[in-house]
């Protein structure tokens, strides 16, 4: 066996490599958008975060739909037909700017318009699609309720037939924590009907529709989050997706979701990995650079550690869907640890930056902010945890 002449450089964010494991196409994706996060939305989050607003959001959904990142893993319908690889690079470097706004496009791609690429009547992909590819409708999907988070399936949401009106439906109930919702020309919702769980599609300009802005929050701050109220909508019988029953429907776009965060959280704890060297080789205390101090050193490579090989199973997941060969309970596994050694990431740069670390001059603490929720939506720790304890026992701890 030969040996190598000469050893490639060592690049501290990429200890081991992985850039060789991706095709030319895909780092080409990964640097456009890397370029207009760079260009677009890092020189602004931190002040829109601050200020707990996003602004001009559809000029920002135009951007994104101009770039193909909206509903880009999906064909057809003015959609790019991506890989499923491609999609999580661009999930990775939207939340390395801010999970904000890749929750924008997660919501308005795997949820808003996979509900609709999946489940709905060809007058509805015809209708909406096309407009959300583009950025020219936004989306947003109602399954949360005040009282029903992690069991969907006893949502109070109401869809009834109208009596003597034909087939219309009317639809009565709330929905919570809903991204996009203020904002969206079309909301996705799922209500309980006397033939099971189903999903409607449902303009927002529909008398009886409101969607007020929730306030006052911690985290996701640089995102719009919303309420939905529905109050006696009444719907034609084609708002109805026609065929899927049941959980089917909302667990499957909860799944696409859920791959994106896998990916997602990998970049907040990037950005925050990448703070922490860059601060610490330039901050001096004891007379040299605190990264010349073990402990510090300690802190680095631990962060890095976990976050390559979150990265890699991140990769490894997505290798296996553009195969067709992804479980969800390989989708849980990826959500359930990295969102939670990226919020472990993003606390260890924050003691490295010392009281700095919680100053919006830097990342760090709007990362970790937002990750206490990425931690907790599209399933909680506990939920992912027993999808993965039945898939190993056999054993349902839940019903």
């Amino acid at each position: 066996m030969s040996t190598p002449t000469s050893l490639p450089p060592f690049v501290p964010l990429d200890p081991v490599g992985i850039d060789d494991l991706l095709t030319d196409d895909e780092l080409t994706v990964r640097a456009s958008v890397r370029r207009l996060c760079a260009e677009r939305i890092d020189p602004y989050v931190a002040e829109w975060f601050e200020q707990g607003a996003l602004p001009d959001v559809r000029g920002l959904a135009r951007e994104l739909g101009s770039l193909g990142l909206l509903g880009m893993h999906l064909e057809g319908y003015g959609c790019a037909g991506m890989s499923a690889t491609d999609y999580g690079l661009a999930c990775l470097e939207l939340e390395a700017s801010d999970s904000g706004i890749r929750s924008l496009v997660s919501v308005q791609g795997s949820l808003a318009m996979f509900a609709i690429w999946r489940w709905g009547s060809e007058e509805q992909k015809t209708a909406w699609l096309p407009r959300m590819a583009a950025g020219d409708a936004i989306g947003c999907f109602g399954l949360t309720e005040p009282d029903h988070g992690s069991d969907p399936g006893d949502m109070r949401t109401r869809a009834r037939r109208v009596a003597g009106a034909g087939s219309d439906w009317v639809l009565d109930g709330r929905k919570m924590w809903i991204t996009n919702g203020t904002v969206a020309d079309v909301a996705v919702v799922w209500a309980q009907t006397d033939e099971g769980i189903r999903g409607f599609v449902v303009p927002t300009d529909t008398p009886g529709f409101s969607a007020p802005e929730i306030k006052h929050k911690q985290s996701l701050r640089a995102s719009v989050t919303s309420e939905l109220v529905l109050d006696g909508v009444r719907l034609p019988d084609a708002a109805a997706f026609p065929d899927v029953r049941g959980l089917k429907g909302p667990l499957s776009c909860l799944n696409e979701a859920r791959y994106g965060i896998v990916w997602g959280a990998m970049g907040a704890a990037r950005s925050a990995l990448e703070t922490a060297l860059e601060y610490a080789t330039g901050r001096i205390q004891f007379g040299r650079p605190i990264a010349g101090f073990q402990l510090t050193q300690q802190k680095l490579v631990d962060m890095n550690v976990e976050y390559t090989k979150g990265l890699l199973l991140a990769l490894h997941l997505g290798r296996r869907k553009d195969a067709g060969r992804l479980r969800p309970e390989q989708v849980s596994l990826g959500k359930l640890n990295n969102v939670r050694e990226a919020l472990e990431i993003c606390r260890t740069a924050r003691t490295v930056l010392g009281a700095n670390g919680i100053s919006l001059e830097y990342p760090v603490i709007r990362h970790m902010n937002n990750l206490e929720s990425v931690l907790t939506y599209e399933g909680t720790v506990e939920m992912h945890t027993l999808v993965l304890g039945e898939a190993m026992t056999g054993q349902a701890a839940f019903r």
